[in-house]
């Protein structure tokens, strides 16, 4: 890159000699003149008044005197002649670069001749720090995680509003699509946010506890706001924020892991903890599948931890592998569209070898026999096949009657091979609407645009319109048909995040839940920088 000239230069051609340059001044310090930033203070050494004016300093001189004094600055004097033949065109200036200063000496200087000012270069980038997204980039990819985010909220109402089988049993297309793949995308979304939150890297020791704080405070706030709810009837929808609040305390300690860790981690959680499971859970407490309760908390603590953890509709230790594997896709580089690209593919190919897989050992495999020959009657009788009732049973966990129940893809069913699938159905949606988002970000595809921006504004506000959809279901209000209550929901929910997020910005329950944990947060943190200071 050619360098600016001075006022009053001009450039020269092949065919003009360069004209004799005027011998180059000495550096001589001025007291209390400003100093330029990106030069060092120099002084001309005695009998050498040329070479000081061709020189710039290997290391940055620090001012003297007391602080907050103007410190003394170069100006340039012009050398005295002396007797002999005249001096021959000065060479070109030379370019020193310091090898390691402040961050207000670092540039490059170059010392011209007396008619022209040093300039100094910009600063650069530290090696070590990371570059930061471009704010386009940056867009798209908050802007696809949010829209995956509200995709996740209304299948997750679809389950709720949604009639999940028919009278004899069969069921449901909505529920074959959204039972269990969108509370799974909800979990790998909390992962991702987990390492946003966290700053898309491994939390090293010395910030591990205030980010830990952080973590269990918006756990705890999650509970709190969960036993608020306890109220509700189960029936209609089971609450998915206490089994979400001990997870996020299981968690804590996979955002202090190195992705070269976690990532084989996530999949030795999502094979071996169903696997584990099957063989505790004849032990445990039988879960009542309620809604916990204040009651709950006081009378039976220990069937309530073994519910929330292992029993339940969610289980926190099966739902722990959906958040590590969120943790290690929310370090990724989001906004690259190859990298959304390796989310839709994997995905797709996850989801089709688990689906594979499960059809043909509970098929020809003969899966499908075994599990009806140990099967009390009331599984056999809540469908019309053998195959509707291993879809429809499941309720968080399966049976441990029989290993063939492991085999199973059932929604809900928290199985290997159900992990599996709906990683990678979270994967691919998530992957989808990146690429999507990327189309967006770049100016094109207006119409993905006016779609994807409405998805994102519910999106942003998950907690508040999840909870409001709790309490509408749950109240008189709801008197509509399934379909025609689930879109009246679906509508107010994108306009309710519409107007929010335009006039407003952050969802109320989600400053609720947030507000507190980054106040503990920035405490713990001054803290450790007054005993280091």
């Amino acid at each position: 890159m050619t360098r600016p000239q001075p006022p009053g230069s001009h450039r020269r051609g092949a065919d003009r000699p360069a004209p004799p340059r005027p011998p180059a001044p000495a550096l001589v310090p001025v007291p209390g003149a400003p100093r330029r930033t990106g030069t060092g203070t120099h002084r001309a050494p005695e009998g050498r008044p040329d070479a000081a004016a061709t020189r710039t300093a290997s290391r940055p001189r620090r001012p003297s005197g007391p602080p907050g004094t103007a410190p003394a600055t170069t100006v340039a004097v012009p050398a005295p002649r002396t007797a002999g033949p005249p001096p021959a065109p000065s060479a070109p200036a030379r370019t020193l670069r310091t090898p390691s200063a402040p961050p207000d000496t670092t540039g490059t200087t170059t010392v011209l001749p007396a008619t022209t000012r040093a300039t100094p270069a910009p600063d650069p980038a530290p090696p070590a720090a990371p570059e930061p997204a471009p704010p386009r980039e940056r867009a798209s990819r908050l802007l696809g995680v949010d829209a995956t985010r509200g995709i996740a909220l209304l299948g997750i109402i679809a389950v709720h509003a949604l009639v999940e089988a028919t009278d004899d049993g069969t069921p449901t297309p909505s529920y074959l699509v959204f039972g269990g793949r969108s509370a799974a995308l909800f979990a790998v979304l909390a992962g991702v946010s987990f390492a946003f939150m966290t700053g898309r890297a491994r939390v090293r020791t010395p910030d591990l506890r205030a980010t830990a704080a952080m973590l269990a405070t918006r756990a705890g706030v999650l509970m709190v706001l969960a036993l608020a709810l306890s109220w509700t009837d189960p029936s209609i929808a089971a609450l998915i924020l206490p089994y979400y609040a001990i997870a996020f305390l299981l968690a804590i300690p996979l955002v202090a892991l190195p992705t070269r860790v976690l990532a084989p981690l996530a999949v030795l959680l999502g094979l071996g903890i169903p696997v584990g499971s099957h063989l505790v859970r004849p032990f445990l407490p039988v879960p009542d599948l309620g809604n916990p309760s204040v009651l709950d908390l006081v009378t039976d603590p220990g069937a309530l931890l073994s519910e929330l953890t292992l029993t339940g509709a969610y289980p926190a230790v099966v739902w722990l592998a959906y958040m590590a594997v969120g943790i290690v896709v929310g370090r990724l580089r989001l906004s690259d569209r190859r990298t959304a690209a390796a989310l839709l593919a994997g995905g797709v190919v996850a989801a089709t070898a688990a689906t594979g897989l499960s059809m043909w050992l509970l098929g020809p495999g003969g899966g499908y026999a075994a599990i009806a020959a140990v099967s009390p009657p009331e599984i056999l009788d809540s469908a019309p096949t053998i195959a509707d009732a291993v879809t429809g049973y499941p309720d968080g966990v399966t049976p441990t009657s029989t290993w063939w129940w492991l085999a199973t893809v059932a929604p809900h069913s928290g199985t290997p091979l159900d992990v599996v699938q709906t990683t990678g159905s979270a994967l691919a949606v998530l992957g989808a609407v990146l690429l999507l988002a990327s189309v967006t970000a770049r100016g094109a595809g207006p119409l993905l645009g006016h779609l994807l921006r409405p998805l994102a504004a519910a999106g942003s506000m998950t907690l508040t319109l999840y909870v409001g959809s709790i309490l509408f279901m749950n109240s008189p209000l709801d008197d509509l048909g399934p379909w025609e209550g689930y879109l009246w929901q679906v509508a107010v929910a994108v306009g309710i995040g519409l107007a929010w997020r335009r006039a407003v910005g952050r969802g109320p329950l989600e400053t609720v839940v947030s507000a507190p944990a980054h106040a503990v947060r920035d405490r713990l943190r001054g803290r450790a920088r007054d005993r280091v200071a």
